[in-house]
């Protein structure tokens, strides 16, 4: 469920709004049939499929309300203390909703009505339960799909409302609560429930922050249906699909997607996944294909991690990215280059061939009979883990450097880097004076060495060797 990013959920949220919005004309037109599919082409085939059952006095209806509650959100956005207004509107829609049909007898002039509703609750259905061996493979393979699929539907809607009112959600603590909640239906009569996305935008709109506006909501809920369920069977279908398309307007943010094509456009890329695989296929198509774009850009991030080279920054031990940072300048004979994720076998023939080239172009070896580069200094502060073939193959950079006469020094290696490289022996094969706490200690510990080198170097210039 971490793969479900910003990106994905502002596609998410906005296709599976424009997808209600579009299923809620179904009652804005009157229609008695309509198709079961969740895609846009088949939702829009069937609304002029049927067109001949259209019903001008519902479609004036539910324009007349869906207006009501667009002025009261209107209203809440300029004067935040009138919030009440907006949170009110949809039961006050219901209620004149009601009343309206029922003496003008909406039924009966094209404005269709929730009809007939029993009061009572769902039976207990635990003593038909069955346990059978014929039935439980099936059982097994049909709950463990739909299980994971409501999980993730459920989960990606819980985050957008989430994104939206600043706050954490716990994907154990969704997964269990789903898990509880289906048990308990299963053991009532109930259908398969998640978090259902239009009765949850409605929720958000009427101001509903806490878990207690469910339980408020689910005591009431039930005393409805003991005692007051009749008198809902008037309430125009209309009326609840003006509800709720108020309610998806809100959700669809093309300025969030706007945004992020200005900023990167493999996340617009993402969002754009997310928002034509769940308006032109399926909710869980969409949700599949943009977290398998997300999956596949953090394999991308591991196969090329960042490398960069380092400089010192004037008057200071400080060491940055010379491309960020054009003041630093970089050290004679010293090349101080940063790795910034974990090595693994995915990316190490990239790191070894990226470091050479470094090399490669510092030193210019190529067309140099000496090499500038005399000490390569990694700085692995930022991997946070190695694999042994990332061990393996700093073994064999540091054995071709020596070939070209570079020494290799590793800086400021984290806790569990070391133990893996204590542990593989690599500490004991490149020696312990290779490994540095700092940059700065490692750079002076290389001036050192090339002080001593030139000095050696100056020696045998004056006193040749007699044969």
């Amino acid at each position: 469920m971490d793969f479900l990013s910003h990106s994905t959920i502002v596609g998410f949220m906005s296709g599976t709004a424009i997808l209600i919005c579009l299923q809620q004309l179904k009652g804005f037109f009157g229609l008695t049939k309509f198709t079961t599919k969740t895609d846009v082409i088949s939702v829009l085939h069937a609304v002029f499929k049927y067109r001949e059952e259209w019903r001008w006095e519902s479609a004036v209806v539910g324009l007349i309300f869906l207006a009501f509650l667009l002025f009261t959100r209107y209203l809440k956005k300029r004067n935040p203390k009138l919030f009440w207004v907006s949170a009110i509107a949809p039961m006050v829609t219901v209620v004149v909703g009601g009343l309206f049909a029922y003496l003008a007898h909406g039924e009966n002039h094209g404005i269709p009505i929730v009809g007939r509703l029993n009061r009572g609750i769902n039976p207990l259905s635990i003593k038909d339960l069955n346990f059978e061996s014929q039935y439980l493979p099936v059982t097994l393979k049909a709950g463990i799909l739909t299980g994971i699929l409501a999980m993730a539907e459920g989960i990606a809607i819980g985050r957008s409302f989430a994104i939206l009112k600043n706050y954490q959600t716990d994907g154990n603590k969704e997964m269990i609560a789903f898990g509880m909640m289906n048990i308990a239906g299963s053991l009532t009569s109930c259908y398969l429930t998640t978090a259902p996305f239009s009765k949850s935008a409605v929720n958000f709109n009427a101001g509903c922050r806490t878990a207690m506006s469910n339980i408020v909501m689910a005591i009431i809920m039930m005393l409805t249906l003991l005692l007051l369920a009749p008198l809902f069977s008037y309430i125009p279908l209309v009326a609840l699909s003006a509800i709720i398309m108020t309610a998806m307007f809100g959700l669809i943010d093309y300025e969030e997607a706007y945004s992020l094509l200005k900023v990167d456009k493999f996340d617009f890329c993402i969002c754009m996944a997310a928002f034509f695989g769940v308006t032109f296929i399926t909710i869980d198509v969409g949700l599949l294909m943009s977290v398998g774009l997300a999956i596949l850009r953090a394999l991308l991030y591991v196969a090329r991690p960042a490398t960069c080279k380092l400089g010192n920054m004037p008057d200071s031990s400080l060491y940055r990215d010379i491309e960020q940072y054009p003041v630093a300048t970089g050290i004679p004979g010293i090349l101080i280059l940063k790795l910034g994720s974990p090595i693994y076998f995915a990316n190490c023939s990239y790191l070894k061939e990226r470091i050479m080239r470094w090399i490669g172009d510092e030193a210019d070896i190529t067309n140099a009979n000496v090499n500038e580069v005399e000490h390569l200094l990694l700085d692995i502060g930022g991997v946070s883990t190695i694999d042994m073939t990332g061990i393996e193959t700093l073994q064999e950079l540091r054995r071709t450097l020596e070939i070209n006469g570079i020494k290799m020094g590793i800086v400021n290696p984290r806790i569990a880097v070391m133990e893996k490289m204590i542990l593989s022996e690599f500490v004991d094969k490149v020696g312990r004076e290779s490994f540095y706490m700092s940059i700065d200690e490692a750079v002076e510990a290389c001036r050192f060495w090339l002080q001593e080198s030139n000095v050696s170097k100056n020696d045998f210039s004056v006193h040749p060797t007699v044969v």
